[in-house]
């Protein structure tokens, strides 16, 4: 009787399937990872990581370890069971090297290898290979230690059998290539993150990040998995519901759902196949909260409790009170586009949709004061929606010219696509007047906004839309908000937010990345907002001149001596300076700093927007309190 790999848990080269060469990926590297910005660098180590999440899952791996080194170069270190080593049968060498050289080889593409893996990685290997100016892998592995070193892609020698060891395992070091790459500087907020959300979803296994740069070391594990999460999402929250939490499998489907309703106005879903993060969602959560909005109907509509004149709640209804965490696990998992954004699997519907249903459904039963109390949310949500649908409507036929027209503040740019133009939302209108006059007018608009913005962290929607700026952001932006958002509208491929660098700049950038948080997420989701980074001094002494962005920052660092009669200039804002200083300091795409702004922590980033800009003052000065004290230069 013969034996399959799944009975013997072996793993060698006869399970390496080869697909295609390597070539094309150097040629056109963001057809494998999306972009060659800081996005699509991050990515690499996320493929890595990832491919020891799939041994981990399969119940092989206990440890991983992500650590950026000094040199820039980054290592993950893992304790599986270690790449093939032996020789592959169609290419004649090694396993490691045929993974490592040739596109689409890799374990993932036999079934019996892993049941369940993301199946991201049947090119991790090789695409950050041809990606990193060196690569070197360690293998630990049937009692011995493998090294093999590539450069770009090509090997550098054959494999080499060093030492012997007990251990197994892997580790790849890599340097990414700058000639590839907008920028080879990793983010370690970033890869904190990445292994703190890894940690969340794969119980029981540890991951560690280390910063051999700043010291900086971090170490997550959550035996409760994404129960702790959830927990720890809402935090101190009104609770609308108990949380929930349950778990079931098909025989090609495993659903792992957690949830609550929160008394909060936004969704607030997470969604991972694999253990792979799926930005754009796709079948799962579609069908997780279609059934959540198809028991609320039913139960509503059998108890008379829905007003006629809404008849029927919509999903938006719903899930504004949604903090949820949907994973699934299913053995061929089929992802729009390389970089996994979304899942296609319709077969998952099923397991998700009625698993989901039949769980509320007897919930609901056994406690109708908590559907009651869910009930009368989702209702007020519906009401609300109605009435803005009506004010709306009321406000574009009223003056259904002066709303959709830019407003007269906005100084456009001539071009008339999208692509490399920039919107600077300037502070104030003596720095309006300074950009307007020395921008570049083919690509860069300047739109000044007066004092302020309101706070719409807290404000309802129709304040929202009767105020002044809020309408000028909108209309020149074009995407409109919230269900309405739309981001093929989009005017600009850059939102530059343009304040003082002060409290009051910190204040008001604060406001807008609120709103564009809460009612335009996909501008940040999908890296269009950036934040400009004017001076704090400018030192001179003659014909030399240096402005400078850190406080901290002294003469002599700039190669002043420290007798020389130096001038020092304090800029407290833009209008302080000349318009040719704020388009050399501030606009100028060859010499100015841009802080592109990200969420690669949702959890943090709506904890601090709750905290920073809610209602509930005791936590905001607890926070306040907390850190005051260690923050010179605050930047959300």
């Amino acid at each position: 009787m013969t034996t399959t790999p799944e009975q013997t848990h072996e793993y060698d080269a006869s399970q390496i399937r080869v697909l295609e060469w390597l070539e094309p990926v150097r040629q056109r590297p963001w057809m494998y990872i999306g972009s060659t910005d800081s996005r699509g660098l991050h990515h690499m180590v996320q493929e890595i990581v990832d491919n020891a999440v799939d041994e981990a899952l399969a119940w092989y791996c206990k440890d991983v370890t992500s650590i950026l080194n000094e040199d820039g170069s980054v290592t993950v270190h893992d304790n599986w069971r270690g790449i093939p080593v032996d020789i592959h049968p169609k290419t004649g060498k090694s396993a490691l090297e045929t993974v490592y050289t040739v596109l689409h080889a890799w374990g993932k593409f036999d079934k019996w290898a892993y049941k369940i893996s993301g199946w991201l990685h049947w090119v991790w290997a090789s695409v950050v290979n041809a990606l990193s100016k060196w690569l070197e892998v360690t293998v630990y592995k049937n009692g011995k230690i493998h090294k093999m070193r590539f450069e770009k892609g090509i090997p550098q020698g054959e494999l080499q059998i060093v030492w012997d060891t007990d251990k197994t395992g892997t580790s790849v070091t890599f340097m990414p290539d700058d000639t590839i790459f907008e920028t080879i500087e990793f983010s370690e907020e970033n890869e904190i993150a990445r292994m703190k959300q890894a940690a969340y979803l794969t119980p029981g296994v540890s991951f560690t990040f280390k910063n051999k740069k700043t010291g900086v070391a971090s170490r997550f594990m959550y035996e409760w998995g994404i129960k702790t999460w959830l927990r720890n999402l809402v935090g101190k929250q009104q609770a609308l519901s108990s949380p929930h939490y349950f778990i079931a499998e098909t025989e090609n489907c495993q659903a792992e759902i957690s949830f609550q309703f929160i008394n909060t106005n936004n969704d607030h879903t997470l969604s991972f196949v694999n253990n792979i993060p799926t930005r754009d969602w796709g079948t799962h959560i579609l069908w997780f909260k279609s059934a959540l909005l198809k028991i609320i109907n039913e139960i509503g509509k059998e108890t008379e409790k829905i007003d006629k004149k809404i008849w029927e709640f919509q999903l938006s209804d719903v899930t504004d009170w949604l903090y949820g965490i949907v994973t699934v696990k299913i053995p061929e998992p089929q992802f729009e586009g390389q970089t996994k954004g979304r899942l296609g699997n319709s077969y998952v519907r099923g397991a998700v949709e009625k698993l989901t249903y039949d769980y509320l459904k007897q919930y609901f039963v056994d406690h109708p004061d908590e559907f009651d109390k869910i009930f009368s949310k989702i209702d007020l949500a519906a009401r609300a929606r109605l009435a803005a649908r009506f004010a709306k409507e009321t406000v574009l036929r009223k003056s259904a010219l002066s709303w959709w027209v830019l407003p007269g503040k906005l100084a456009d740019c001539s071009r008339r696509w999208k692509h490399g133009t920039e919107l600077y939302i300037v502070e104030g209108d003596s720095a309006w007047g300074s950009a307007k006059s020395w921008r570049d007018s083919k690509f860069q608009a300047i739109l000044p906004l007066r004092g302020k913005i309101l706070n719409t962290e807290q404000a309802v929607l129709q304040r929202m839309m009767a105020n002044a700026e809020i309408k000028a952001l909108i209309t020149a932006i074009g995407c409109w908000m919230k269900e309405s958002f739309d981001i093929s509208w989009l005017r600009y491929d850059k939102i530059i937010i343009m304040t003082d660098a002060d409290v009051d700049g910190a204040h008001i950038r604060t406001l807008l990345l609120t709103f564009f948080f809460r009612f335009m997420r996909p501008l940040v989701e999908e890296w269009h907002v950036y934040a400009a980074c004017p001076p704090i001094y400018k030192f001179s002494k003659g014909a030399k001149h240096v402005y400078v962005y850190n406080e901290d920052h002294t003469p002599d660092m700039y190669g002043f001596a420290p007798d020389d009669n130096i001038e020092i200039q304090r800029y407290k804002g833009l209008g302080e300076m000349n318009a040719e200083q704020l388009w050399e300091t501030t606009m100028d795409p060859e010499t100015r700093i841009l802080k592109q702004i990200t969420i690669v922590d949702a959890e943090e980033a709506d904890r601090l927007f709750r905290i920073l800009m809610g209602e509930d003052v005791q936590s905001r000065r607890h926070f306040i309190l907390t850190n005051a004290k260690s923050v010179k230069d605050l930047d959300i």
